[in-house]
């Protein structure tokens, strides 16, 4: 973890962004001491939201798994699609 006071973003952007790149780590920037900004590469950030909604599916694949709530199979999904691509077409015959 890197701390830097917020002066240095103004006085050294370039420095904070290239140690941000390298080490995909995060800057915690302070202001008087205390905790006030943090700074990231675009990369490292996307991976984090990335990450972060991926756990987020899980928790509620797991919620409904616990309560007992099923799903359905790749089978069925893909007999459900096939259904509605015929009604679709289905209908564009009739319009026609």
């Amino acid at each position: 973890m890197q701390i830097k006071p917020s002066a240095s973003i103004r006085q050294n952007y370039n420095e904070i962004a290239a140690l941000c790149k390298s080490t995909g780590e995060p800057v915690f920037l302070t202001k008087n001491g205390e905790g006030d900004l943090v700074v990231m590469d675009i990369e490292a950030f996307t991976r984090r939201e990335k990450m972060l909604k991926l756990r987020e599916e899980l928790l509620v694949v797991e919620e409904d798994r616990l309560a007992g709530r099923t799903g359905v199979t790749p089978d069925e999904l893909d007999s459900y699609l096939e259904s509605i691509i015929d009604e679709v077409e289905h209908e564009k015959k009739d319009s026609v």
